[in-house]
């Protein structure tokens, strides 16, 4: 019989402490992560090792951001219940359930931002279809006051995020799951810019009803394309962590960066 190498690597809550500050983590930051955990290896005591790795990290004064989406909650023309046949879309407009922050879940986030959003101490938004989690020093600042219609834009918290100096950490994952980029879009002024309306179920003084709401429409087709510019222009050093690919950037810096980058190749969309 043959037995089969174990290849991945296997990782302590030390080893992330200890790799994760090689990356440039410290006391203090304010930090949105975006994880893929298997991407890792096998880190022994799953997700709930690794958020406290990163909790022991930045300390009482630092803070950890993660998206908590609850897309599902959206108009089913939206195509986000692809799965299900068009004659149950009027049905399923009445009957989905109004978001409740601390009971919906996150949803295609992963499991870390599955636990992290019913972390004790943890602030989620109000925001029935986009809403994230915090955990630290600026949590409530962050979350407070997730505006329905301007998501991304200047007063959310990914606007906070920017006025805070923060970071941001992508562990297994590339451009394409940095929702930070999605401030630099309503930042830069492009021709295609679209508005859409979506619609969510929410509780209105103690009511469940289907909310619509105007909002501007995100696009993340060329995330991938500017992350490999912003690689090479900027020189971003790409850290290993286990088995794990892993960028530590600046927020404020890419954001600018990015609202340029989009202006530059945005005329066509």
């Amino acid at each position: 019989m043959m037995i089969m190498k174990e290849t991945r690597a296997i990782l302590t809550k030390e080893d992330l402490i200890h790799k994760f500050k090689s990356c440039g983590l410290m006391e203090g930051q304010t930090i949105m992560v975006h994880t893929s955990l298997s991407k890792l290896g096998f880190v022994i005591g799953g997700a709930e090792t690794f958020i406290r790795s990163l909790l022991e990290i930045i300390g009482a004064k630092g803070t950890l951001i993660m998206p908590s989406q609850t897309w599902k909650n959206l108009d089913p023309s939206t195509g986000v219940h692809w799965e299900e046949p068009v004659e149950w879309w009027p049905t399923i407009r009445e009957h989905w359930p109004a978001y409740d922050k601390e009971v919906t879940p996150a949803i295609g986030m992963g499991v870390v931002a599955e636990m992290f959003r019913k972390w004790p101490g943890a602030h989620r938004s109000h925001h029935p279809a986009r809403s994230i989690a915090a955990v630290g020093n600026h949590a409530s600042y962050i979350t407070e006051n997730h505006d329905l219609s301007n998501i991304f834009g200047d007063g959310s918290p990914l606007d906070k995020l920017y006025q805070l100096n923060g970071h941001v950490l992508l562990v297994g994952v590339g451009y394409e799951k940095n929702t930070s980029l999605h401030l630099a879009e309503t930042r830069a002024n492009f021709p295609g810019k679209k508005y859409s309306e979506e619609s969510s179920a929410m509780m209105i003084n103690g009511k469940r009803e289907w909310v619509t709401y105007k909002t501007q429409a995100v696009n993340d087709e060329d995330f991938i394309e500017l992350g490999q510019h912003y690689d090479t222009e900027k020189n971003v050093k790409i850290h290993k962590v286990g088995d794990a690919d892993v960028r530590f950037l600046e927020q404020r810096p890419l954001i600018d960066w990015a609202t340029a980058w989009m202006e530059r190749t945005r005329v066509h969309l």
